[in-house]
């Protein structure tokens, strides 16, 4: 298997650049990375809403509140 090397990158990335213009990179970058993340996600069976611990939510508002934490013993 041949060795890909950083002139090949650099070939690759002008190309790139050529066929899709430099306005729209940022939203092909962006859509290929959420994607990625969707596929990891998945993968690993993560949740939308679970959260590792520690870490809050970007849009500030509160965990929601899961069947099992309302729920009152008698």
């Amino acid at each position: 298997m041949p060795n890909i090397g950083p002139l090949e990158i650099i070939i690759v990335l002008v190309i790139v650049l050529v066929i899709f213009g430099p306005k729209r990179l940022p939203d092909l970058g962006r859509s290929l990375g959420k994607g990625m993340r969707e596929f990891k996600d998945s993968v690993t069976g993560k949740d939308k809403d679970e959260l590792p611990e520690g870490e809050e939510r970007a849009d500030g508002k509160p965990e929601p509140v899961r069947a099992e934490a309302t729920e009152q013993k008698s």
